[in-house]
């Protein structure tokens, strides 16, 4: 089992360059992941903004299309300007509604408006994940996927998983070529082998997915 990175050791994907190094240490260690890999080539870089605004926009993608998310993301970037902790609380729940958003996730963004506020949750200063992770999943409406989704992308953490993902485990089961769909436990297994590139042997698999072809 490949050995877990110390907190110093902690990779963090930044430019194309790092998903290629990871997808080539992939491909020496999993030969599930080098198919995959000749079938989708290097996936997408996939980072966006950290901070408020980051985790904000996970928060407003949960369990949407990226069209949909993306149209109502305008909207509510428009009616929160700028967009801060403070703009956000001021803002009237029917305004906040009124742009597409959930009441769940109107009260989300709320909490964690509220945390930043507070100084209960610190998104701007670099922290080990775990403590990250357990302030983030201490926020009413805040999941593993949310936490997991913000690690990878708005963090750009190497080793960042989202092992609740469901097309994850749906192209895993694909990839593996398991009996069913693997929940997230055995997912988290399986993923042990990618340490610690699981977060580009994610966007392997997003990428397989979304081609619906066998392995070669």
């Amino acid at each position: 089992m490949p050995k877990r990175p110390s907190r110093a050791e902690v990779r963090v994907i930044e430019t194309a360059a790092d998903i290629r190094e990871g997808a080539r240490a992939l491909r020496r260690r999993c030969p599930v992941m080098r198919r995959v890999h000749d079938l989708v080539g290097d996936p997408p870089l996939r980072r966006t903004t950290s901070g408020f605004v980051g985790l904000a926009q996970v928060v407003v993608s949960q369990q949407l299309s990226i069209a949909s998310a993306g149209a109502i993301w305008i909207r509510t970037a428009a009616a929160v300007d700028p967009f801060d902790a403070p703009t956000l609380l001021a803002q009237e729940t029917a305004t906040l509604k009124g742009v597409g958003l959930s009441h769940g996730k109107v009260r989300t963004l709320r909490a964690v408006a509220e945390a930043v506020v507070a100084g209960a949750l610190d998104l701007e200063t670099p922290q080990a994940d775990d403590d990250l992770r357990a302030a983030l999943l201490a926020i009413t409406g805040i999941g593993p996927w949310t936490a997991d989704i913000y690690t990878m992308f708005c963090l750009g953490h190497a080793d960042g998983f989202a092992a609740g993902d469901l097309a994850l485990q749906v192209a895993a089961e694909r990839a593996f070529g398991l009996d069913g769909r693997p929940d997230a436990a055995a997912l988290m297994e399986i993923a042990e082998r990618w340490r610690p590139w699981r977060g580009v042997a994610a966007r392997l698999l997003w990428s397989f997915y979304a081609r619906r072809d066998p392995l070669p």
